[in-house]
């Protein structure tokens, strides 16, 4: 009767850790880029009592063994990276992503970083920038007296200038896929750094070699459903509360061991 607490107390671990995802969900839901996690379990190591196949005589084996479980564990915190729904803004700075792909910025060490969020911004120099003034790469300057900015679908970025009749392009974006995305490394800032999971980072321009286009005036939302989260979270409290049932019915059962008399 040990065991079982043991066990049931690895089942609310698990589900306590599941919640913390949810919440972070949740929390999460008006994000724009954000995409959702979910934990991934695996049951843990079996205590084998009678191996099935053993000999029960001389003549004949036993069909079934005796295995007791000892709990769960969590293996994985997975980002899915399905696609969120788009927010129409009119600003000619926002651009969503239609498929695949992730921008690419350089953050303050040098070291390259991938986004979702297409919330940019123009610096003092006039280059394209997150909201943490991290650049977009490759780097893009819009003039200080561009009237008008036009992102294709393709990533060719052109303005439109006093005096001068057709628009000026001044920059390609470019977009970054790779093999796992799932195994990106969540940085946070809405943003994404490369692991050997991951592999590297493929570019290309958008509309090309499976990437995505984009979409101007457009933002990418949370891929968070409030009730499919919710549903989620009623789960995993009656998983949490069945286990916790387990502990005090194991905990009953030994105080009635305890109290028996000769």
């Amino acid at each position: 009767m040990i065991r079982a607490l043991w066990t049931a107390s690895t089942g609310m671990e698990a589900q306590q850790l599941n919640i913390d995802i949810i919440a972070h969900n949740l929390a999460n839901v008006n994000t724009t880029g954000f995409k959702k996690s979910r934990a991934d379990y695996q049951d843990l190591l079996y205590q084998e009592m009678k191996s099935a196949g053993a000999s029960s005589s001389p003549s004949t084996m036993v069909p079934t063994g005796i295995e007791i479980g000892q709990g769960v564990r969590t293996v994985s915190t997975e980002k899915l990276f399905n696609q969120g729904s788009f927010k129409q803004t009119e600003n000619p700075l926002d651009i969503a992503v239609e498929g695949e792909g992730f921008f690419q910025v350089t953050k303050p060490d040098g070291l390259m970083a991938y986004t979702r969020t297409g919330e940019f911004k123009v610096d003092s120099e006039g280059r394209l920038v997150t909201s943490d003034g991290y650049t977009v790469e490759p780097q893009i300057t819009i003039p200080s007296d561009a009237m008008a900015i036009t992102i294709s679908a393709d990533g060719i970025v052109s303005v439109t200038q006093p005096g001068i009749p057709t628009p000026t392009q001044v920059g390609n974006l470019e977009l970054a896929r790779f093999i796992n995305p799932s195994g990106l490394q969540p940085l946070g800032r809405n943003l994404y750094s490369t692991t050997a999971a991951s592999g590297e980072a493929m570019t290309s321009i958008p509309g090309a070699d499976g990437a995505g286009t984009l979409a101007q005036g457009f933002l990418e939302m949370s891929n968070v459903s409030v009730v499919e989260e919710m549903v989620n979270m009623i789960a995993a409290q009656r998983a949490y509360e069945i286990n916790s049932k387990s502990i005090q019915t194991t905990d009953e059962m030994l105080q009635t061991a305890n109290s028996m008399k000769r």
